[in-house]
């Protein structure tokens, strides 16, 4: 049977063809408890048949949601953001409901500015995207609807914040080192100031205390998070502690750069020095030179599970605290098989 033009149908005909009344249309393709399942099953194949597309405002005056969310971000053009939004958008998808980005790019005056504008637009709840895994102030007192934190902790314990588990990354680097017999393992990586690098290093002392190791040059390197340091800090280390085996990189740019300096060096991969990176940003990872062994910190599932914890907020079921997501180590050639 040739289906029907969706702006031309309304509710009335959907009913109509199921044989029940408008109410009980409604309720049905509501997902109502007091409808019968064979009724149900009526109505949504009338519905099919009909092409028939609820009207999302009407739905929204109803229910006194408008079915929109509110992203807030500080670095739209930074490395986590588009994989949690795109974790975000798909969950969003899946329930026919959309989401509003505006990036604050940091500025705090552009933040409240974004948070008033949003709200304006009467969106149902936010979620706030920082730009690391450090602490942050709770903005959870300026919006009267639920709000999730992703990727920054806020410092209320009363909100819900989702975070990557660096520690739990590092450890699974570390191990996978050591597994390989591994034992003369350098760390080099971002800057100290950041929470991200230092779980990490305390994951990793944690790692190779348990096997009776101690980490080359007693320290890690701390520095910038790019190729350009992950080059010069593997050529200090090397030209101080030739008996290296393994580098465990603070990210995949840095880990890029010591296998540049391995390969001027004369050092083959992993023969001589297995290198893990930190990331799984495709761009480095997959055209490293050998692929790089590295720790997926899982993104957009990070957003797919602050849209799950937002609906349960939304539908009177909050949660509170910090909720630390695994992450998973992918193993290439710069390392070679465990």
């Amino acid at each position: 049977m040739a289906r029907q033009r969706s702006q031309s149908v309304t509710l009335t005909d959907v009913a109509r063809r199921a044989g029940v009344s408008v109410a009980t249309a409604s309720k049905a393709l509501n997902a109502r408890d007091e409808v019968a399942p064979e009724t149900r099953r009526r109505v949504l194949q009338a519905a099919d048949e009909l092409s028939f597309q609820p009207n999302v405002l009407a739905r929204g005056l109803i229910s006194g949601r408008t079915r929109t969310i509110g992203l807030l971000t500080d670095e739209l053009a930074g490395r986590f953001s588009i994989p949690i939004l795109l974790g975000v958008e798909n969950a969003l998808g899946s329930e026919q409901m959309s989401v509003l980005l505006c990036d604050a790019r940091g500025d705090a005056i552009r933040r409240r500015h974004y948070i008033r504008t949003l709200l304006a637009r009467q969106v149902d709840g936010f979620i706030i995207l920082g730009d690391s895994n450090d602490v942050r102030p709770s903005l959870t007192g300026d919006i009267p609807v639920p709000v999730v934190y992703v990727y920054g902790e806020s410092d209320d314990p009363n909100d819900l914040s989702l975070l990557a588990d660096d520690a739990d990354g590092a450890r699974l680097a570390t191990e996978h080192l050591v597994s390989l017999g591994r034992r003369n393992i350098a760390h080099i990586t971002g800057p100290e100031n950041y929470r991200a690098a230092r779980d990490r290093v305390a994951s990793l002392r944690n790692v190779l205390d348990g096997a009776g190791l101690s980490l080359i040059g007693g320290e890690p390197l701390y520095g910038e998070w790019s190729q350009r340091w992950g080059r010069h800090a593997a050529r200090m280390l090397l030209s101080s502690y030739p008996e290296i085996d393994a580098i465990f990189c603070g990210n995949d740019q840095i880990a890029t750069g010591v296998a540049n300096t391995l390969r001027d060096l004369g050092r083959r991969i992993p023969d001589d020095v297995s290198i893990v990176g930190y990331d799984n940003w495709h761009e480095f990872a997959a055209d490293c030179q050998p692929p790089l062994t590295t720790v997926d910190l899982n993104l957009q599932q990070l957003g797919e599970t602050a849209v799950k914890h937002l609906f349960a907020a939304l539908d009177g079921q909050p949660s509170s605290g910090v909720i630390r997501q695994p992450c998973r180590l992918v193993v290439r050639d710069s390392t070679g098989p465990a």
